[in-house]
């Protein structure tokens, strides 16, 4: 058995430990709360407007929908990868890096796949086995809209000028705060609406000035929309999974602690009583 001296620092260090992963818990749940409002916010609109823009498009040439709609064969693609800068969240990043390799195996083994990280911890692990072509570690430090569309044009003209065949957007889905979902989300072309009559849907609407026109201007906003949803959702995802693993880290350190304080004490209550024998002893000796 560890001496007194030895079992109180463990306890010191862990009632230190509790101190970091409680403070880290805290924090991410103020931060869970705001990035939550805002992709609840978000994901009404940017469904709709890739649902709208997916009914213009299915009844639009290939030259009036312009570029992006454009399904070519494909012989090398592009993944985006967005994971976090920082650890400490669990399997947050794990899960995404398993998907990413898991979608190439099983989809993209034939082909050549390119990875554009967003994110420095999927960045860091896929690098190794995987050709990253761009970073983007820096966008988490000011997630605006504007921010991320610089990323989704520079995506878009990669995909025009014939660099990659399909873009596909790899991120984690924010359910609550204990469930994140790992998604790969088609980014380009533009994916054609399942089922249903297009026509039918669009008789719905009366287009000014024309089809064509609004959706040569849809097309850019929704595309930007939808990977600064995948973003968000990705930022709020993160906080969640955070503030889970802190949790649990401070109930298991809690336990840890407790244990900890009832070897002491049982350790500290044997000593004493081997002193008394001790004493007693002693006493006895010196009586005889």
């Amino acid at each position: 058995m560890a001496n007194l001296k030895e079992i109180r620092n463990r306890i010191t260090s862990i009632k230190s430990t509790m101190q970091i992963t409680s403070a880290m818990k805290m924090v991410s749940a103020a931060k869970l709360k705001k990035a939550q409002d805002a992709i609840t916010a978000m994901r009404p609109y940017s469904s709709k407007l890739t649902e709208l823009l997916q009914n213009l498009s299915a009844t639009l040439d290939s030259e009036a929908g312009g570029a992006y709609s454009t399904e070519r064969e494909i012989s090398k693609v592009l993944l985006v990868v967005v994971t976090s800068n920082r650890g400490l969240c669990g399997g947050f990043n794990s899960s995404i890096t398993k998907t990413v390799v898991r979608t190439i195996e099983e989809k993209y083994s034939d082909v050549d796949v390119d990875l554009f990280a967003i994110g420095k911890k999927g960045g860091d692990v896929l690098s190794k086995q995987h050709n990253i072509v761009a970073t983007r570690n820096d966008l988490f430090d000011d997630l605006t809209f504007d921010n991320v569309a610089v990323v989704a044009e520079k995506l878009m003209e990669m995909y025009v000028d014939g660099s990659y065949d399909h873009i596909d957007v790899v991120y984690n889905q924010f359910k609550n705060a204990a469930t994140q979902i790992p998604q790969v989300e088609q980014f380009l072309p533009i994916k054609p609406i399942e089922g249903g009559d297009a026509d039918a849907v669009n008789s719905d609407y009366i287009f000014e000035p024309s089809k064509e026109e609004i959706v040569e201007a849809l097309i850019p906003k929704s595309l930007k929309t939808q990977l600064y949803k995948a973003i968000r959702d990705s930022f709020a995802s993160e906080h969640g999974a955070r503030m889970t693993a802190m949790h649990k880290a401070t109930d298991n350190a809690t336990d840890l602690r407790d244990d900890l304080l009832l070897t002491y004490n049982k350790a500290r209550q044997a000593a004493i009583t081997n002193e008394i024998l001790e004493i007693v002893g002693g006493a006895e000796a010196l009586n005889n």
